[in-house]
């Protein structure tokens, strides 16, 4: 091990592993290479570093013990290599962190964990015990349950809502790419690497193409749209290509590694993180420049007043974006009030509610306590 590892710039690190990575590109687990991330890990975690591992690979690890049998494409398919993998996938994590006299635990998230929120906070709870006990968690979808209603989608989206979950102060999303480029590095010879991100816009997302090795479900725009959701909830994130020397000691240290995108927001606070990163919006509330003023620069409550347009159905209690003229998500927050019932009130006084409803649940349909501001 080199000397120059001695310290590092994080105590709380969430390192999400693509399965391209895990695999080395090939079809298959890659052991030596699995190895090679448990020992940074294991001198991450000698330094008192707090380290959750997001992996991917399930369905490859199971379609490799099944020994690469030809399968439906249907759910049911997906699902019982998911079953058979992550056992396996998990015995690997086992074998290898033993090595160095880490304990790994396995938890299995969905959805609907982080929907819920008192789920969501047992979520948190089990993850903290398991730090606090030494244990070094690892994190994967529960796929073998899983089906499209339930799914986070991929992993990339995954580990950053974990990092939120347990706010972790950065996240490495190591991938078969050195990072984010100004243009595809697979098609255009003078595309350079973007070291730095401060602002996520639809340009740089058109520059996030697909998944290179096919292996995984997550491409490049997946792990921008993590890094954006990680970052607002106060985390630094880093993509790099987990085929680097020392790749997770290296970020970890601070240096400067792939593609960085430093955090947005200062530390936020529970409820507000389980706001940012929790239940799938159900609707949209689009205000006025008035109403997205006070929002953003005055940490106001949203007032019917301010409401232009309601769109979807939701129920009181409900989580909403909220966008300006434009049409751009400017705040995200818990509705006190549902799509029928604020159609009805839209523009109008909050001392107008109780005329017009019959009733009053509060003068605000998002109170600043319930909102997040993006």
């Amino acid at each position: 091990m080199s000397s120059s590892y001695n310290s590092f710039s994080c105590r709380r690190l969430v390192l999400k592993l693509g399965t391209s990575v895990l695999t080395a590109g090939s079809p298959q687990l890659n052991r030596p290479r699995m190895l090679d991330i448990v020992r940074q890990c294991a001198r991450l975690h000698a330094a008192g570093v707090e380290l959750i591992v997001v992996s991917s690979a399930a369905i490859t690890a199971g379609r490799e013990r099944l020994g690469g049998r030809p399968l439906p494409q249907a759910m049911p398919a997906k699902q019982m290599l998911a079953a058979v993998g992550q056992s396996r996938l998990m015995a690997h994590y086992e074998q290898f962190f033993d090595i160095y006299g880490i304990v790994v635990g396995q938890v299995l998230l969905t959805r609907s964990d982080l929907d819920n929120r008192s789920r969501y906070l047992n979520a948190r709870d089990t993850l903290h015990a398991l730090l606090a006990a030494g244990i070094t968690p690892i994190i994967n979808e529960n796929d073998a349950i899983s089906t499209e209603e339930i799914k986070l989608g991929d992993n990339d989206n995954l580990s950053a809502l974990v990092s939120n979950l347990v706010e972790a102060e950065l996240l490495l999303i190591l991938t078969d790419q050195p990072g984010l480029f100004t243009a595809d590095p697979r098609t255009d010879p003078s595309a350079q690497l973007i070291a730095e991100v401060e602002t996520i816009d639809d340009e740089l997302r058109e520059l996030a193409g697909g998944s290179r090795s096919g292996l995984g479900t997550g491409g490049m725009s997946t792990k921008l749209a993590a890094a954006d959701l990680a970052r607002r909830g106060g985390a630094e994130v880093v993509i790099a290509a987990g085929s680097v020397e020392d790749v997770v000691l290296r970020v970890a240290q601070g240096q400067r590694v792939g593609t960085r995108f430093p955090p947005l927001a200062n530390r936020l606070e529970s409820r507000k993180r389980w706001l940012l990163g929790g239940p799938a919006p159900a609707g949209r509330i689009l205000v006025d420049d008035g109403a997205a003023a006070a929002l953003a620069s005055q940490g106001r409550s949203l007032l019917p007043v301010g409401v232009v347009r309601v769109e979807g159905r939701f129920e009181r209690g409900d989580t909403v974006r909220i966008c300006n003229s434009a049409g751009r998500e400017i705040a995200r927050g818990l509705s006190r009030y549902g799509a029928a019932s604020l159609e009805q009130i839209k523009g109008r006084r909050s001392e107008e509610i109780a005329a017009i409803l019959g009733y009053e649940n509060s003068p605000e349909v998002v109170h600043r306590d319930d909102l997040v501001v993006l």
